[in-house]
């Protein structure tokens, strides 16, 4: 019978145990080993099927079990150390204080989704992960940050395979109470509510979960409470769930109902109010509009306000595709933005942030990851190669300028080392490495021998063999109403053959089924005798997403092929759980999306922290981490002359390698048993490439080169009242109205006849400036090699100076001269441009205004 409505009991734990309780309360032990086995020791069966949730664990565990443990004196003091680390760790100085800098004094991060452990469901794939990582290393690094995001209620969704091979999902509902979260309260103790107002008088409450991910509070909005009408209560259903107008109610609540939440937390706890603020994608830009109401609320005008709003965010682009990007009718966003929800601002002033360049402003989408660019003055991708791509795609948006000019930087993405390393191998440093941080342990080292590690490794790899078995198993049950199912899949999966992942989001760009597209020869290297091959295969595809379903089945179908079905398995409803013996059971990743699709791919970095190779295209982080001692590169078929010639290229090259190199190189062993070339290649990539991968470093370098930079610049332009941000938006507007007069009249260049490296170009250019002042520009040369009438490459710039012309110019006009030195050889070209100044000014082309010479 079904219950109409469930909610946990929290289990009763014995004072002399209460220790357990705080270490529970707090995420950190999704990455913590030494918390994990102190739960696990009560009992390791329960652990396991617990899915290694405290909280839940606590509540299944025999009340005669913790009663025990409760006079067992060793455990308790085991227990008390516990919570006494933790303490430690939640108050010393870590990195960040060691800079002295005390900037800044807060980020907030905002985020649709978090993956963070698998008992806190808030996530669909690799951005959400990207997002939990992001705060454990902030953590681990003690970075002031507060993270801000939606607590759905049914999660993404639980994913099940039909006996045809077509994917089912199921919305398993979640209670809050059972997870290792805390309502926001007042000081009376009533929970803490945001409200949104919204068109026809209505109006959007959310209550404010609070989880503790080590150091970081994590704040999560959630609109099933009885203060909303039915419609309402389900803004936060499902992750991505429901049409335009659902989808736009999530990202109006997490935006501006998050930085409401925000101020509230900081209020009620005493924290420094953020003085930067970190969109994670463009879900979360409406909360620039809110802080931009409430700067109006104090006395700024809109332009001045944007300024000060613009100094202290950053934005990360995650997508490299235009059609990833959110976009929403213009006229529902008009909708909501005109009434009460943003007082102060002008709707035609919020709309005109998300117009795409040379849209009709009257039909055109709004688009988010253009207001998200528009309302960050700090913005990056996430590689090298999606930075570029990055540049390209808005590159519009600063119009004259060339595209790496185009203020996009770009931050590499990482994984959470701790959090993603089986503890098998943390084990085996701590033995034999006397260290048990494995991202940056010399695994190269003597004390370790190969037959050693190789033991260590097939250990991990029969893990994995063990769990898919079991997952199986489950899905056979579930398909067939309980059945047993046949001996077979007991006995998929082979612990001592060479083993390939592949497992991630499955939109058609991942492409799921190339390694399909000659399915002979797959066949044929999946069942050598000699060198056996097995794929173990995961993924989800968005519920709309029919084309990626379809990728699924026909995989699915393939694998169910009685000679392959040991040898490919496809597991049903990835997640983190799966992830942590997934990754450490491969010895090969498989990574074959379209280039340059994959904005940066960290299941790759997660695998190679587990002694994995990579195989794969030369696409996101790939691009520029590749190398011989850490795996192979899909040569990419740019040439092709389509999309279906191009998949046959590329999967030919992926049969190659595998049949003539990866496995060749796998079993070739020695006396023992042992690959010692392939050990050595996987001992390089943990000593020399996992430190590179690592979210830590990832942290560091948003902390140094785009924390720090917005956190002062911030405080320069609201010092005195906000008095830089009133000027710049003054000086702007003027620039702005000037600048139809701005040009480039004439250019002169003398001093060399016969150029050779060595020789100084003079410039002289007389330069229209109109009402503007000469103090307003800078007047530059920009030069280098020209291969080509309409392009300079690699350009430099050099700033001409302003020349005393007194009576031999009209008024406006204005004499600059300068050099350019030719430093090198070959074909050369020049121009004069005129771009604007100002000292708050970060980037040359931040105006999107610019004066070439014609």
């Amino acid at each position: 019978m079904k219950p109409i409505r469930k909610f946990t009991v929290r289990a009763v734990i014995p004072p002399e145990l209460g220790a357990l309780e705080e270490l529970a309360a707090n995420l950190r032990w999704a990455w913590h080993e030494p918390t994990r086995r102190l739960f696990q020791h009560i009992d390791p069966e329960l652990w396991q099927a617990s899915d290694r949730d405290p909280v839940a664990f606590l509540g299944e565990v025999d009340p005669a079990r913790l009663t025990a443990l409760a006079a067992d004196d060793g455990y308790v003091e085991w227990a008390e150390r516990e919570r006494a680390a933790l303490r430690e760790y939640l108050a010393e100085p870590r990195w960040f204080q060691s800079l002295g800098t005390g900037t800044p004094r807060t980020v907030a991060y905002f985020s649709p989704e978090y993956g963070i452990a698998a008992a806190l469901p808030q996530y669909s794939g690799g951005l959400g992960i990207l997002a939990g990582d992001h705060l454990k290393a902030a953590s681990d690094l003690g970075v002031p940050m507060i993270g801000v995001g939606l607590f759905y209620k049914a999660g993404y969704f639980a994913q099940s395979i039909s006996p045809d091979g077509w994917q089912q999902e199921r919305y398993p509902v979640l209670e809050p109470d059972g997870l290792p979260l805390a309502l926001l309260r007042a000081p009376d103790g009533a929970p803490v509510q945001v409200t949104l107002a919204l068109p026809d008088d209505r109006s959007l409450h959310a209550r404010v979960w609070k989880a503790a991910v080590g150091r970081i509070p994590l704040l999560l909005l959630d609109t099933d409470i009885p203060a909303n009408s039915d419609e309402l209560r389900s803004v936060t259903d499902r992750l991505y769930g429901g049409g335009g107008e659902h989808r736009l109610l999530q990202e109006l609540l997490l935006g501006i109902g998050g930085a409401r939440a925000v101020g509230a937390f900081t209020e009620l706890t005493g924290t420094p109010a953020p003085d930067v603020f970190h969109m994670n994608e463009g879900h979360a830009g409406f909360l620039g509009l809110e802080r931009i109401a409430a700067y109006i609320g104090e006395g700024l005008t809109f332009p001045a306000a944007l300024q000060l709003v613009r100094a202290g965010t950053v934005f990360t682009t995650h997508t490299p595709v235009p059609a990833g990007i959110d976009r929403f009718d213009r006229a529902l966003v008009e909708r909501y933005l005109s009434g009460a929800l943003l007082p102060g601002i002008d709707p035609a002033d919020a709309l005109a942030l998300g117009l795409e360049p040379d849209a009709d402003p009257e039909t055109s989408a709004f688009n988010m990851a253009v207001m998200g660019l528009r309302l960050a003055q700090h913005t990056n991708g996430v590689s090298k190669l999606h930075g570029e791509v990055s540049r390209r795609m808005f590159g519009e948006l600063w119009p004259g300028f060339d595209t790496d000019e185009v203020p996009i930087t770009s931050i590499t993405n990482g994984v959470h080392a701790p959090t993603w390393t089986d503890p098998a191998l943390r084990e085996l440093a701590e033995a034999r490495l006397g260290t048990d941080d494995t991202e940056h342990a010399d695994w190269r080292s003597a004390a370790l021998t190969d037959g050693e590690f190789w033991a260590v490794k097939r250990g991990m790899r029969g893990r994995l063999v063990d769990d898919a078995r079991r997952r199986l198993t489950a899905a056979w049950r579930q398909q067939h109403s309980g059945a047993e199912p046949p001996t077979w899949v007991s006995r998929v999966l082979d612990p001592d053959a060479l083993t390939v992942g592949f497992a991630r989001r499955v939109p058609t760009y991942k492409r799921l089924t190339l390694m399909l597209a000659d399915p002979q020869r797959l066949t044929a290297i999946l069942t050598n005798p000699e060198r056996p091959v097995q794929f173990v295969i995961a993924g989800k595809s968005h519920p709309a997403d029919d084309e990626g379903k379809r990728l699924i089945q026909q995989l699915v179908r393939f694998a169910q092929q009685p000679e392959l079905r040991g040898r490919i398995v496809f597991l049903p409803d990835y997640d983190i759980g799966m992830a942590e013996t997934l990754y450490p059971g491969c010895d090969v990743w498989l990574n074959n999306p379209l280039r340059p699709l994959e904005a940066c791919g960290t299941s790759g970095m997660k695998a190679a922290m587990n002694g994995a190779l990579n195989l794969s295209i030369l696409d996101g982080w790939w691009a520029e981490f590749a190398g011989d001692d850490f795996g192979w590169v899909i040569p990419s078929a740019d040439a092709a002359g389509d999309a279906g010639e191009r998949d046959t290229l590329e999967a030919a090259a992926l049969y190659d390698l595998l049949e003539h190199q990866v496995t060749t190189r796998y079993f070739e062993r020695d006396d023992d048993g042992v690959p010692v070339e392939w050990v050595r290649r996987v001992r390089e990539t943990l000593t020399v490439l996992a430190p590179e991968l690592g979210a830590d470093r990832m942290v560091r370098e948003y902390v140094d080169r785009l924390y720090r930079p917005a956190a002062e610049h911030f405080a320069a332009v609201a010092a005195d009242g906000a008095r830089g941000a009133r000027e710049l938006s003054t000086w702007g507007a003027r620039v702005r109205a000037a600048w139809p007069e701005v040009h480039v009249a004439q250019v002169e260049s003398g001093g060399v006849e016969a150029p050779h490296v060595g020789d100084e170009l003079k410039l002289r250019a007389v330069v229209e400036l109109g009402e503007l002042s000469p103090d307003d520009v800078t007047v530059e040369a920009v030069y280098g090699n020209s291969r080509s009438e309409e392009t300079i490459e690699a350009a430099q710039h050099a700033a001409l100076e302003i020349a005393d012309a007194a009576g031999q110019l009209p008024a406006g006009r204005h004499l600059y001269t300068g050099s350019v030195a030719l430093d090198r050889a070959g074909s050369f070209g020049y121009t004069v441009r005129v771009v604007p100044r100002h000292p708050l000014l970060l980037s040359t082309a931040e105006l999107g205004l610019v004066a070439v010479a014609e």
